[in-house]
């Protein structure tokens, strides 16, 4: 593997696992066991930035990253620098990639979001990637339908060029709360048969929510894909599970580590057995099958959830 601007670390998800596990008194979930690129760390250059709207789009050289990395995964970046005491890291989709180069969007939510939307050209950036679990694909010669809230949209790029390649007809629909708000919207006329673009102060596209127009689409879809808000994938969900589809949503959840090591992107999900559990975004997700999400229980801990009577206790 190549080396530049100091270290490419490979990062071993299971070893990291179990060495957790092993100092703590309730062992954690197992690691899903499906093949996936193994993640790496790099120091990665700012070699483009460009605002879209509301956002910044940061085209980074981050050797191995994209290297079988599929639409769905994400990357992990720190910030603040070595002297900083914002410790946490932040996710963002992938949004592009290019051989050694990777694409992200970043808005500007608090000081991480802004440290990194002040980064220039030349700039370095700690980063590990590609983490999580990507879209599924959609079943042989299915119709997929993509709805994309604000930069929700960001690995539905990538997504779309995929099923294209793949022979599958493909709709999207993407919203914002404004114009400014869209994100890749030029890019999508050439990926889709159909495109609907909406904003709920009408300054593009319809007037209204992407939840206005998911209805007029599902006729035509095989299986539908949602990245945006919660309250947004909830209400896509419900609308695909009453067509008889499925639906399958990257949560917005706030990750960490993401390695499944802090815990803090837990969410209730039913499992294949009817038993909910908490499960992890950044290791079990971020792609989950939107009917199986408690998206009414997030932030909770639902009196039926495996384990919840320990966890009380241990409160």
């Amino acid at each position: 593997m190549s080396r530049t601007w100091g270290i490419t670390q490979a990062i071993d998800l299971a070893q990291a696992h179990e060495r957790m596990t092993a100092t703590m008194s309730i062992p954690l979930p197992p690691v899903p066991k499906e093949k996936r690129p193994r993640p790496v760390q790099v120091r990665a250059k700012v070699v483009g930035v460009r605002v879209v709207g509301a956002y910044r789009e940061f085209t980074l050289h981050a050797p191995g990253v994209g290297v079988d990395a599929q639409p769905g995964q994400f990357i992990t970046l720190g910030v603040g620098g070595n002297s900083s005491a914002l410790l946490l890291r932040r996710a963002f989709a992938l949004s592009g990639v290019d051989g050694d180069t990777i694409n992200v969007v970043v808005a500007t939510h608090g000081p991480g979001t802004r440290w990194i939307c002040d980064r220039q050209l030349g700039d370095v950036l700690d980063l590990i990637g590609p983490l999580g679990r990507p879209f599924p694909a959609p079943p042989p010669g299915g119709a997929a339908l993509l709805v994309a809230g604000g930069y929700g949209a960001a690995p539905f790029v990538g997504l779309a060029q995929r099923l294209c390649a793949a022979g599958h007809a493909v709709a999207a629909v993407l919203g914002a709360a404004t114009g400014d708000r869209l994100y890749a919207v030029p890019e999508f006329p050439a990926l889709t048969r159909v495109l609907a673009v909406t904003t709920e102060d009408g300054s593009a596209g319809r007037t209204g929510r992407v939840t206005d127009v998911v209805p007029e689409l599902l006729p035509g879809a095989s299986v539908v894909y949602a990245c945006g808000p919660m309250p947004m994938l909830r209400a896509v969900a419900a609308q695909s599970a009453a067509y008889g589809l499925i639906c399958h949503v990257s949560v917005e959840e706030a990750m960490a580590c993401g390695i499944g090591v802090c815990m803090t992107c837990v969410l209730p999900v039913i499992g294949d057995d009817g038993t909910s559990r908490f499960l992890r975004s950044c290791v079990d997700g971020p792609v989950f099958e939107g009917a199986k999400v408690r998206f009414d229980d997030i932030g909770r801990l639902p009196d039926d959830l495996y384990g919840a009577a320990a966890m009380r206790a241990t409160r």
